[in-house]
């Protein structure tokens, strides 16, 4: 059990890392206490920023000497609360925020090395110097950071062509709870030598250690792009074009977002510069990102050939294609400005689940109606990432009532116990991108496969025996003593 830092403590803290790695200051340490939705306030001890990974070992063997917790955060994007410390106040939270350096990009193999503090936009900008890429994208990509993209096992929009986060982690360096140090940097493709660490760490939420730095798959960046919006009548039609597009077009297409029209709605509500692209308003709209390498394939006249295919077969009634940067730019506005809008408009019971690709189309559609019936006056917002079975499934309270945050935190219960219920009985996960932090805990512990549960104990209890890692994340604290 973590204990409350001593003065003692605090002070060797202070002179290890200086005035801009060590701060008590209330103001400074506001926006690092608070999730970035608004909805969790923690309380720290004080805020740690080391600038390199031996200020990380020192801070780590001191914390375990005195078995006080450690909270890490990267860019403050948990959608979950994992990285917000709890009330008591008896943390230290750590900002790898000044781990920022992108230490080395090899194009000969194809791997970039970064600390874990580097902002996913950064890497882009910086890849893209070396003609290569980055694969993974996400909406909040300006604030979040690699060491938490890999914490979380992050997902995003690319997800159905090159997988999640752990998919681009070729090695890992990682200061453990006792302060011991592994470094694994090296980029190897093959490396059988026992239990595979990095895929432990990747999805780990921070329970384990500290991320200080990681070795990324990067890929080459390719010869043309195409990015196009339609607008679709049902999920299920939706899908229909995604195998339409999958059988005809091979592995091109990398994004295939489904976006329910009562959200593009609020989007044109609340952000600026947007608009629809299509003549008419539709249901259900999807975007849709192809690329390819070779500069002999013509990737715009295969996909328009596909498109009035599908136009004849009914499984789209209107497709755009953006003619340059700027209008796909557009498009991607109206996709990724999504969760800013949902928030602008107020509070919601949030779901971020995963069943198989199959079941996903008949699951929004009966699923919905079902909670529209068991629950009044409620509005159901689904949108996502329908090529790999990842929807964003959120349920607003009823338009009369005043109080939103109360009611989802009291009669928003019930909603996510029966969603999560029939997500289960659809042979799905209740977290399938985001994680569990402490917001998704409870129904973890309530949903989760038991025997899953009781080996992610055991792991914890082996490398964090005094339960100082990101106490109440991922496991409840007894659960990890």
């Amino acid at each position: 059990m973590s204990r409350q830092p001593e003065k003692a403590l605090l002070d060797a803290l202070k002179a290890l890392l200086g005035p801009k790695g060590f701060t008590q200051d209330p103001v400074v340490m506001a926006p690092y206490l608070e999730d970035w939705r608004g909805k969790l306030k923690g309380e720290a001890a004080a805020l740690l920023s080391p600038a390199s990974t031996q200020e990380v070992v020192a801070i780590m063997k001191m914390a375990s000497e005195a078995k006080v917790a450690v909270v890490p955060q990267g860019g403050n994007s948990s959608t979950v609360g994992g990285a917000t410390p709890s009330k008591d106040g008896a943390a230290l939270l750590l900002s790898t925020k000044r781990l920022n350096a992108i230490r080395a990009i090899s194009p000969e193999e194809s791997c970039a090395t970064v600390e874990a503090g580097v902002i996913l936009s950064a890497l882009h900008e910086a890849a893209d110097k070396h003609n290569l890429r980055f694969p993974l994208n996400i909406a909040s990509k300006d604030m979040a950071t690699i060491g938490g993209l890999i914490s979380t096992n992050a997902g995003g929009s690319h997800v159905l062509r090159f997988g999640q986060m752990r998919a681009s982690v070729l090695g890992i360096e990682v200061v453990f709870p006792d302060g011991s140090l592994l470094e694994n940097l090296r980029p190897l493709r093959k490396d059988n030598q026992g239990y595979d660490l990095r895929q432990l760490l990747a999805g780990a939420e921070g329970s384990l250690g500290v991320i200080t730095a990681a070795s990324l798959r990067l890929i080459p960046k390719p010869h043309s792009k195409i990015v196009i919006w339609v607008g679709v009548e049902s999920p299920s039609a939706a899908l229909a074009l995604l195998r339409h597009l999958e059988k005809e077009s091979g592995e091109t297409v990398e994004v295939f977002e489904l976006i329910e029209s009562s959200l593009i709605e609020l989007v044109l509500k609340h952000i600026p510069d947007t608009e629809i692209p299509t003549e008419k308003a539709y249901p259900w709209y999807v975007l849709i990102e192809a690329t390819a390498f070779s500069e002999d394939f013509d990737l715009e006249a295969l996909m328009v050939n596909i498109l009035a295919d599908a136009t004849e077969k009914k499984e789209i009634l209107e497709a755009v294609i953006a003619q340059n940067e700027t209008q796909a730019g557009k498009l991607w506005r109206l996709r990724e400005t999504i969760p800013l809008a949902e928030r602008s408009e107020g509070f919601a019971v949030k779901h971020d689940i995963s069943v198989p690709v199959s079941a996903m189309p008949s699951f929004i559609e009966q699923e919905s109606r079902a909670i529209q019936e068991k629950f009044p006056g409620t509005t159901v917002l689904a949108f996502g990432h329908l090529g790999d079975g990842n929807v964003h499934f959120n349920v607003c309270p009823p338009k009369e009532v005043t109080d939103q945050l109360g009611w989802v935190e009291n009669e928003g219960i019930a909603v996510s116990h029966f969603v999560y219920e029939r997500v289960m009985a659809n042979g799905g996960a209740i977290s399938a991108e985001h994680g569990i932090g402490q917001t998704k805990l409870a129904d973890f512990m309530r949903f989760g496969n038991k025997t899953k549960i009781q080996a992610l104990k055991a792991i914890k209890k082996a490398i964090d025996p005094q339960s100082i890692m990101n106490p109440g994340k991922l496991l409840p604290v007894e659960q990890a003593e």
